[in-house]
């Protein structure tokens, strides 16, 4: 198991590098001059190369590149004196804030919604999908497919923008969502949270009882099932055991990109629902062409779908105890 973990954790180390490096070339080597940007329209030549100076573009590539990977890991000094605490990320540049305060600030709501989403997503998609197979050709299961088709059909913002005028504008039940603390109120908190987490786990939802009603119909015809069965074990018991742990082993592996690609950020959801996460703070780089600010929020998608590999390949002997063996 370490020798496993150390060579998960060197490949990640690997592919951070090669994703740092090809988001530095797109953000950085390929567009617009960085200098023109932050200097603005009404800029005099001297200001801009003054700029360029500050911020070391005006040095080769590599130690560009160098001096990002340093500041990262040990914080970095400007030409002009300006220091950037590791983990530094540069400043972004619409407001001149550090990016790495940035990220840090609008993480809590993007963490609250995905793992809102995930707990819901989990529990009806795989105690759906496994009714349905245990209850394969009925009514519950057709019904429960067919609710699971039209969850993937609908377009997340559709069914946002439908939820809040039945429920915050004609029944008022809930309020239009906003970032609250739990510590402030428990309640407010919840109920400001609910609508986003529903929407965002319908979709997924309806692919994991997909999923889930597969792998244990196929499960519950392998040899060894019909092997406990004439044993004479309980049904719940070759369920629990024998059908559905091995079943949920490509559960566990879709989840864990899913829920590592939500913690990067849930671009529409929170775009919809005015929620200042990662993704709302990506949607608004992207229209403002905050090249720092994009690069950071692409590393950080891209570090949580690689720990979230490391954690899929740390859970596969636990759910499949044939991995174990292997």
């Amino acid at each position: 198991m370490l020798r496993l973990l150390g060579t998960r954790l060197l490949g990640m180390a690997v592919v951070l590098f090669l994703v740092s490096l090809f988001t530095f070339v797109i953000f950085f080597a390929l567009q617009p001059d960085p200098a023109v940007q932050i200097c603005g329209k009404n800029c005099t030549v001297e200001r801009i190369d003054q700029i360029r100076s500050n911020l070391g573009l005006d040095q080769p590539f590599w130690t560009q590149f160098g001096g990002f990977l340093s500041g990262v890991f040990a914080g970095r000094t400007y030409e002009g004196g300006q220091v950037c605490a590791a983990p530094c990320l540069g400043y972004s540049f619409q407001n001149s804030l550090p990016v790495w305060d940035m990220v840090v600030d609008r993480l809590p709501v993007s963490a609250t919604v995905a793992v809102g989403a995930a707990v819901l997503w989990l529990l009806a998609g795989i105690v759906g999908g496994l009714v349905s197979a245990l209850k394969e050709g009925s009514w519950w299961d057709r019904g429960a497919m067919m609710l699971a088709l039209g969850g993937i059909s609908i377009p997340n913002y559709v069914l946002a923008l439908l939820l809040q005028y039945v429920l915050v504008v004609k029944l008022q039940l809930l309020p239009f969502p906003q970032a609250v603390d739990f510590a402030d109120d428990p309640g407010q908190w919840f109920a400001n949270y609910l609508m986003p987490w529903v929407v965002l786990s319908f979709a997924y939802a309806s692919l994991y009882a997909r999923l889930t009603r597969a792998n244990v119909i196929d499960t519950l015809g392998e040899n060894y099932v019909r092997t406990a069965r004439a044993k004479g074990l309980p049904s719940s018991l070759v369920v629990r055991r024998h059908a559905l742990r091995p079943a949920l082993t490509p559960v566990a592996t879709i989840f864990a990109m899913d829920f590592a690609g939500l913690m990067g950020g849930a671009l529409i959801t929170e775009t919809v629902f005015g929620l200042n996460g990662i993704g709302k703070l990506a949607a608004d780089s992207i229209a403002r062409n905050d090249q720092p600010v994009i690069m950071a929020v692409t590393l950080l998608a891209a570090f949580f779908v690689i720990v979230g590999n490391i954690v899929v390949d740390l859970l596969y002997g636990l759910l499949d105890p044939r991995v174990r063996t292997a």
